[in-house]
């Protein structure tokens, strides 16, 4: 393995570093740590950026709560992670504030109050909007009692956040006139309504605007226009079959002798979430809206309507789709999930998670009586309690990271867990899998990474600390010049490289003198594989066709710098592609046998360290890539050393005072370099205009061409993203509300029996076509050049 040391900034040694972020987000600081940083430790330093004392505070990571005694590593927190933190009340404010809540509770409460209404009175038949289906359903006034918590938002709020725009005139005055309704105003009272479906279920309380008179007045389609509000049946998951009963402003009507169509806006729930373009089912049924009279002004007629219950109750769909409701039909969906029976449901158990019921004798063992429990689980829901990490309680450790040398006691005072080489990946590169050869589409020559690990996660070169990524039976895919071994020699435009191996890194050492020959196996192999050459294990070969070889991803390091006039100055280099000419062993410098390769550059951008390399660069507006929060915590880092230093120079003066206003805030304004914009190929270009069905999206996209090519194509990736398998689109296909999804999730979708957009749920129907967006499709190849091969 190629050898790696620490990373050293200016005088600062970079560790590792985490987000604290309290629970309310108002507050996110980052602190320094190691992987051996213990929880006590952990809390010291929250307490130095929040001042929260250790006492109060309550440390949550991934649903775990830090307990002292254990270290970061046991938690597998890693570079820039987001550890939560939630503060205790202050005790003296919690004792006092219960004494008040005390007092409170000796007053007399008033929400069981009898009161009287000007527009109902118990034994009035109305219908109520359930918070479960959002419909109206029929039910009985049993009680009016005095509303404690009065609404704050109406109607009229909840509507004003609608595009107005978008409705018609009609539908405006008709959402006008009903907003306006004096019955919608919020009276103060609570009307407990025992709805018909759920007549076993205590009755539950609707303000005024959510009660109306149960209605029964059949209207026919000739006697509908557009803008009346009518109650419909409608199904929202499922058009074609029977649903629930909403609100529906008609906006369209049509009442042929063949054919009748009524199509309106539906309202759905208590805010009244709009559905626009829903065509009813069923016009013959059809009910007009009544409103609310006060009872003052009631006939006798109406004393009766609102008293006496009618048989011709309203079709709703059934709650059990398999057995639509059959009571004497065994079902495991709605009833016993052992035995199916609906029979004795008082003698039936629900479970708290699942909410599916059983019969107590059909439990494994029988119960004779239902527990005295607060919480109930079925056989498949419940955890073993032995299984379960309470607070408070040891973390349970799994059996691989027990077997790690970093989980036994170590008596030496080492801390290994500092350092980006501890830190591990924070995301991945899934734009061409991990076994691609050449370039990476979006990657350009000169591109720089302060760190190893930002390059892994780039998929440049996906190992933190190997020097050569391959396998040994198809090739290497990248490797990393970092002057390592002695036997190197880089001329810029060819390299002599050195295989791995031959030393001995046994325990926990980066690096060693070499003790044995090097063999051509494993990694060795595998770079030897990418010539183009039969493998020859015992004198080598050479390539007569040397272009014709696999290629090879170059990274050169800025540890270089020692052996090599063209590694870069600070960081990781992509320096593109290379073939491998030939490879041999010989005797190397240590005396121990070495594979030796010679690699030539055989890519059409110009090198890095050249003229036209360097202007190029600065067109692309490359800059230096660093961690999410690296500079951040670094400028915190050095005002820290800044401030604890008396004396020094004028200009570290003017820089402390710089730092240290930086570091004053959550976001350091650090000064950047200015980005070059960058200036869009013709050929790149007319692609783009040429795909116009996209036209506002590429729009969105070239704004950032001011900011560097690097930032536009991140765009690009955003904002051509897949919804369903939220990677950059291939065989793209543009839907009729301009989104952009790949064929095969849509295809997936539709075989499903979902013939939705994804993105926004737009009705596609079953008939839309599958055509692929060829122009955008050839327009993202040419801007990611390879990223089909994962696909």
């Amino acid at each position: 393995m190629k050898t790696c040391d620490y990373f050293i900034v200016q005088y600062c040694v970079v560790i590792m570093y985490i987000q604290i972020k309290t629970a309310d987000c108002s507050q996110s600081k980052r602190v320094e740590v190691s992987k051996l940083t213990s929880v006590e430790e952990l809390k010291s330093l929250v307490e130095e950026v929040l001042e929260v004392k250790p006492d109060r505070q309550r440390l949550f990571f991934r649903g775990k709560q830090l307990e002292d005694g254990y270290k970061v590593f046991d938690y597998n927190i890693n570079l820039n992670d987001v550890v939560m933190l939630m503060v205790k009340p202050d005790p003296s404010l919690l004792q006092s504030t219960s004494t008040a809540e005390k007092k409170e509770s000796d007053k007399p409460s008033t929400s069981s109050e009898k009161v009287e209404s000007k527009y109902y009175k118990v034994g009035d038949l109305v219908e109520a909007i359930d918070d479960l289906y959002g419909g109206w359903f029929e039910g009985k006034i049993v009680d009016i009692v005095k509303n404690t918590e009065p609404l704050t938002d109406t109607v009229s709020e909840l509507a004003g956040d609608k595009e107005e725009s978008e409705k018609s005139e009609a539908e405006k005055q008709s959402a006008k006139s009903y907003d306006e309704d004096p019955c919608l105003q919020d009276d103060g009272l609570l009307y407990m309504v025992q709805l018909d479906f759920c007549c076993d279920d205590p009755p539950s309380g609707f303000p005024l605007r959510n009660v109306r008179p149960r209605m029964c007045t059949t209207l026919k389609v000739s006697d509908i226009k557009v803008g009346d509000m009518v109650l419909v049946n409608y199904n929202i998951e499922s058009p074609d079959e029977r649903g629930f009963w909403y609100d529906m402003i008609v906006t369209e009507v049509s009442n042929k002798r063949t054919s009748r169509k009524v199509v309106g806006t539906l309202y759905v729930g208590r805010q009244r979430t709009e559905l626009r373009n829903c065509k009813v089912l069923f016009t013959d049924e059809i009910v007009k809206i009544m409103k609310p009279k006060l009872i003052s002004e009631r006939t006798k007629e109406d004393d009766v309507s609102m008293s006496t219950d009618n048989d011709n109750k309203r079709k709703s769909a059934p709650f059990c789709a398999t057995c639509q409701d059959n009571p004497k039909r065994k079902c495991k969906d709605c009833s016993c999930q052992v035995c199916g029976g609906k029979d004795e449901p008082d003698r039936q158990l629900m479970c708290d998670e699942c909410d599916m019921a059983y019969h107590l004798r059909c439990l494994n063992p029988p119960l004779e009586a239902i527990p005295d429990i607060d919480e109930w689980y079925c056989p498949e829901c419940k955890n073993d309690e032995n299984e379960i990490v309470k607070a408070g309680d040891k973390l349970k450790e799994s059996k691989k990271k027990k077997r790690l040398p970093s989980a036994k006691e170590d008596k030496s005072k080492r801390d290994w867990g500092k350092g980006m080489a501890c830190a591990g990946r924070t995301k991945e590169c899934t734009i061409v899998p991990p076994n691609h050869f050449g370039p990476i589409p979006g990657v350009d020559v000169g591109t720089c990474w302060k760190f190893r690990l930002n390059a892994s996660e780039a998929g440049v070169h996906r190992p933190p600390v190997s020097g050569i990524h391959g396998r040994d039976s198809e090739g290497a895919y990248s490797i990393v010049l970092s002057g390592g071994y002695e036997d190197d020699v880089d001329n810029g435009e060819e390299f002599y490289y050195t295989g791995s191996g031959g030393r001995d890194l046994s325990g926990n050492k980066r690096t060693s003198e070499q003790s044995c020959d090097q063999t051509l196996t494993r990694m060795n192999l595998a770079l030897a594989l990418n010539c183009n050459a039969p493998v020859n294990k015992e004198k080598g070969a050479e390539a007569k066709d040397w272009k014709g070889g696999k290629p090879v991803r170059v990274l050169r390091n800025y540890k270089l710098a020692k052996h090599s006039k063209y590694a870069p100055d600070e960081g990781n280099r992509y320096d593109g592609i290379y073939k491998v000419l030939k490879y041999y062993p010989e005797k190397g410098e240590s005396g121990f046998i070495v594979w030796r390769y010679l690699l030539r550059r055989d890519d059409p951008t110009p090198a890095p360290w050249t003229k036209e390399g360097k202007k190029r660069i600065a067109s692309l507006g490359l800059t230096m890539i660093y961690p999410d929060g690296y500079e951040e915590m670094m400028a915190a880092k050095e005002a820290k050393a800044a401030a604890s230093t008396e004396e020094g120079t004028k200009s570290k003066k003017r820089q402390r005072k710089s730092v240290l206003g930086e570091s004053s805030s959550d976001s350091p304004n650090t000064k950047k370099a200015k980005v070059a914009a960058y200036e869009l190929e013709k050929e790149t270009a007319q692609k783009i205009d040429e795909d116009t069905v996209n036209q506002k999206l590429w729009d969105t996209c070239k704004a950032a061409l001011k900011e560097g090519k690097m930032k536009f194509l991140a765009e690009i990736q955003q904002h051509f993203m897949c919804i369903c398998c939220q990677e950059l689109v291939y065989d793209p296909v543009t839907t009729d509300c301009h989104h952009n999804l790949c064929k095969a999730c849509l295809k997936r979708s539709f075989s499903a029996q979902v013939y939705n957009c994804p993105s926004c749920r737009h009705e596609l129907g079953k008939e839309f076509p599958l055509a692929v967006n060829e122009k955008l499709a050839s327009t993202l190849l040419h801007l990611f050049p390879g990223y089909e091969v994962g696909r």
